[in-house]
């Protein structure tokens, strides 16, 4: 700390406020100071907003002994600001017992990057003065379960993008050496690792395919591992096994969708959770024109983005209305713009689901227990032995039945949806409504 200006750090922490607070057109303002921190990965540049005015504090290392320090000297009236890193949320789990609040904020909305002159102490500088003006809005700050399960999805993409890495050089020593398709639907499966050790190629091919098997047998066992602990959380979640109703809706895309948006509760309504999706297209107007709409704002977590497209496909693959929402925006806008405007669709199901407590209307319950076994069997349940019973054994005629509601549902929803086209005007513009941003 004393390479940091420690002595006039703390002196600056330790000073008591002079302003106990006063009224400004009818708003009672805060009293306290504001600090603003800029988070390094070696240091954070500290700045201070009291009474108006804005002064540096020096710097403190970014180590939990140097950050207990500086909680330390806070008082309980302080209120802190910093922008969204890596280390962001450890940073406010160690400040925010000591402080007033300590808020998470998105660089989008300080202004910081586009700013002419950008240094570390004009940036928490900037924090400061912005935090005591009352302009930041924090970030939702997600619960230890929360993070967790953000951490462990993480994980998973990261050991499956490294496995298809491992792949694809094996696909590649096979299109270098002319050797065609495999056999086979699964190159990596049985019959297909039978087929490349049967091969006969140039040693240093042979070194590159056998080092990728290798590597490829490893991250299979790490994923299998990661997804046990990921199986075990949401066995023992409501909303996962509610979301699992869905069908074509798997364990990684409830997951994820459940890791991003924490609790349902903190959306007003279904179309706040499309907004914080980054689901919801963009709206000009100016002047006499009417409203327009663009492409989807794209703000927000991004793989929960890609969750909700990704089991989009497999919806609508599905008889039901969410099928008959995507065949009817695809004949009138595209394959592209109508998986979008499904995910949106999904997205808001998934709201009405969590929020009302309710399971999917049109499910098909021998899917559904099907799904929740193999849940339990990812999350290391034992295999049922002898005769075969329950979930695994196919009931042609409750599947046949089952379709048969669900295609009935898909029809009730074209129904509904041509009397309300041919009761409704023309719209105009991008299907946005006149008068409406």
């Amino acid at each position: 700390m004393s390479t940091y200006r420690s002595v006039s750090f703390a002196l600056a922490f330790t000073r008591p406020c002079l302003l106990r607070g006063r009224c400004v057109v009818g708003v009672v303002r805060w009293s306290g100071r504001a600090i603003g921190l800029d988070v390094h990965r070696e240091f954070c540049e500290v700045a201070i907003c009291e009474d108006g005015v804005v002064r540096s504090a020096g710097r403190v290392k970014t180590t939990p002994e140097a950050l207990r320090v500086l909680a330390g000297s806070l008082i309980a009236t302080d209120r802190v600001a910093l922008e969204v890193t890596g280390g962001a949320w450890e940073v406010a789990r160690i400040l925010e017992p000591h402080a007033e609040r300590v808020i998470v904020v998105s660089p989008d909305d300080t202004g910081i990057a586009q700013a002419r002159a950008k240094t570390d102490k004009l940036d928490s500088r900037t924090l400061a003065r912005l935090l005591a003006s009352g302009e930041l809005d924090a970030v939702w700050m997600p619960d230890e379960r929360c993070r967790v399960l953000r951490r462990r999805l993480a994980r998973r993409e990261q050991l499956v993008r490294s496995r298809s890495r491992a792949k694809n050089e094996v696909h590649a020593v096979l299109m270098r050496r002319l050797q065609g398709k495999p056999p086979c639907s699964d190159l990596f499966g049985v019959k297909g690792r039978k087929w490349l050790r049967s091969l006969e190629l140039p040693e240093e091919e042979t070194e590159t395919v056998r080092g990728a098997m290798r590597h490829i047998e490893f991250l299979d066992r790490e994923i299998v591992a990661v997804e046990r602990l990921i199986a075990a959380s949401m066995l023992r979640s409501q909303d996962a096994r509610r979301l699992l109703t869905v069908p074509g809706v798997n364990l990684i895309a409830a997951g994820t969708f459940l890791a991003a948006i924490g609790d349902i509760t903190r959306f007003r309504n279904a179309r706040a959770l499309v907004a914080y999706l980054g689901l919801d297209p963009k709206v000009r107007q100016s002047g006499e024109e009417p409203a327009r709409s663009g492409r989807i704002s794209k703000r927000g977590s991004a793989a929960a983005r890609w969750a909700l497209v990704e089991a989009t496909w497999s919806v609508v693959k599905q008889p039901g209305p969410l099928r008959a929402f995507y065949q009817r925006i695809r004949a009138r806008r595209g394959h592209g713009r109508a998986i979008v405007a499904a995910a949106r669709k999904l997205a808001m199901l998934f709201w009405c689901l969590l929020s009302r407590g309710e399971d999917y209307a049109h499910q098909q319950p021998s899917l559904t227990a099907k799904k929740l076994r193999r849940l339990e069997l990812a999350a290391g349940a034992s295999v049922l032995k002898g005769r075969p019973t329950g979930v695994w054994v196919t009931n042609e005629k409750m599947r046949a039945a089952e379709r048969q509601l669900a295609e009935q549902a898909e029809a009730s929803y074209q129904r509904a949806v041509r009397d309300w086209q041919a009761a409704t005007p023309t719209k105009v513009g991008a299907s946005v409504t006149p008068g409406h941003a």
